[in-house]
């Protein structure tokens, strides 16, 4: 310990963020700290396990060192870019993974301040408060929106609440006490500090300000009554993430109808050889892909996002295949570069991608930076769907159901009645960027593609 001592004191605290994990992720959940505080860790080494609405992700340590302090603790939703902990750089010799206590020599963020103030406070006095006074005349309370209305006590750590048990302060109370922690959070120097002042809040009543705009009605619906099913970690935020893309985007869906029986003739035909010569089974999505592919360079608008005020066409085009996991959850794997790819390319990376997402293999890297989304809703049998933007891409297409029925075929020598196979598609998308004669172009032009074979 002696040489420990020694490096801590030659060291500084540092800030250990949650780095970026995909241009559409802005924030992530922490799971899991593999790391506890006290312990000692290499480079390299993963500090924590943080969960998006596309994959779990594992976070290493940039550096070596020794972890001061966690400052969010598991199922807390975190910003990307926010300090969620601290650590002491050390280098540590290879291999030298022990825990370690905490030396007396390190200086704990906030310790002495919060010293101070447990000197200052003892203990409380018999009826579990000192010095309390109302506000002022002039003086306002409300309830801190940071953390609504104060009734949920997972917004507090442990020790917080402790503290609060042992004054007899309520939640309410609670939510009124000016905070100092990371993203607004209640830490105990600011409990204890605000039971020094008194508690000028205790018998405060919440400042309510008339509505602004409009406001959605507390309708009490009857839900009904059966098994209660706890939703999991992806599938909260899959609804998060659909429920804020209806509310970003204005969606509008065009739709236009494919007559693909050259490309059901042509695949059934070559298949079997394209197997033999590459080793890969021909799906209709590598072909849907390279249709869209055209489209999307004849269209280069759809293949962008806002930004503000500002439209961002993209360099790249990198297309997300919407695939459906064995838990009935649904991920998006990103084939990159299209453009680039023959077909042949195309389909190992697709077989790839989606024998990966079955076995849960995906990395964070497969999962990000798309362009533009398929959703092949035609997989489960649907004739066509409207399916929701994936943010913050302009379009996604639909593609349902290949299915045979009668048309008639216009001829030199007159109209015809053939069997055909025919699908539905269609186009939701963001009415900021794209307007109703873009969208339509477009999907007539994947159309165009698709039949072409």
């Amino acid at each position: 310990m002696k040489d420990q001592n020694n490096i801590n004191k030659s060291t500084e605290i540092k800030a250990f963020v949650l780095p970026k994990m995909g241009e559409s992720i802005t924030e992530g959940t922490i799971l899991n700290w593999v790391v506890k505080e006290g312990e000692t860790f290499e480079e390299g080494d993963i500090l924590v396990e943080v969960g998006t609405d596309k994959v779990d992700n594992e976070v290493p340590a940039p550096s070596g060192g020794l972890l001061i302090e966690t400052l969010y603790q598991p199922n807390d939703v975190v910003k990307i870019g926010a300090t969620i902990a601290k650590y002491q750089e050390i280098a540590l010799p290879k291999g030298n993974k022990s825990a370690a206590t905490i030396p007396a020599t390190t200086t704990h963020p906030d310790s002495s301040n919060e010293q101070t103030q447990n000197s200052k406070i003892s203990s409380p006095q018999k009826d579990g408060r000192r010095g309390i006074s109302s506000p002022g005349k002039d003086e306002k309370w409300s309830v801190s929106p940071r953390r609504g209305d104060g009734r949920g006590a997972s917004f507090y750590s442990p020790l917080v609440e402790n503290i609060a048990k042992q004054y007899h302060i309520s939640y309410e109370e609670l939510a009124r006490i000016p905070a100092t922690g990371a993203n607004d959070r209640l830490r105990k120097s600011d409990i204890f500090r605000y039971i020094e002042d008194g508690r000028p809040a205790q018998f405060a009543q919440a400042v309510h300000t008339p509505p602004q705009g409009f406001q959605v009605p507390d309708l009490k619906f009857d839900l009904g009554k059966g098994e209660i099913v706890p939703m999991d970690r992806m599938r909260q935020m899959i609804a998060d993430h659909m429920v804020y893309s209806k509310h970003t985007s204005p969606h509008v869906t065009a739709y236009v109808e494919a007559d693909l029986t050259n490309m059901v003739n042509w695949r059934k035909a070559n298949k079997d050889q394209f197997l033999k010569d590459t080793g890969q089974k021909l799906s209709f999505t590598p072909l849907f892909i390279q249709a869209v592919t055209k489209a999307l360079q004849d269209f280069p608008k759809i293949n962008s996002s806002l930004d503000g005020k500002n439209i961002i066409v993209k360099d790249e085009i990198n297309i997300g295949m919407a695939t459906a996991l064995p838990s009935g959850n649904l991920i998006v794997p990103v084939i990159k570069n299209s453009d680039k790819k023959d077909l042949e390319e195309l389909a190992k990376e697709v077989n790839s991608l989606a024998v990966k997402a079955r076995d849960n293999k995906l990395s964070s890297d497969e999962t990000k930076d798309s362009t533009f989304t398929i959703s092949n809703v035609g997989t489960f049998g649907s004739l066509m769907g409207t399916p929701i933007i994936n943010q913050p891409e302009a379009a996604i297409l639909a593609t349902g159901i290949i299915k045979k029925r009668a048309e008639v075929i216009e001829g030199e020598e007159g109209d015809t009645i053939e069997i055909r196979s025919m699908m539905y598609l269609s186009l939701s998308f963001d009415h900021r960027i794209v307007d109703g004669y873009l969208a339509g172009s477009f999907l007539r032009r994947i159309a165009d593609y698709m039949e072409a074979y």
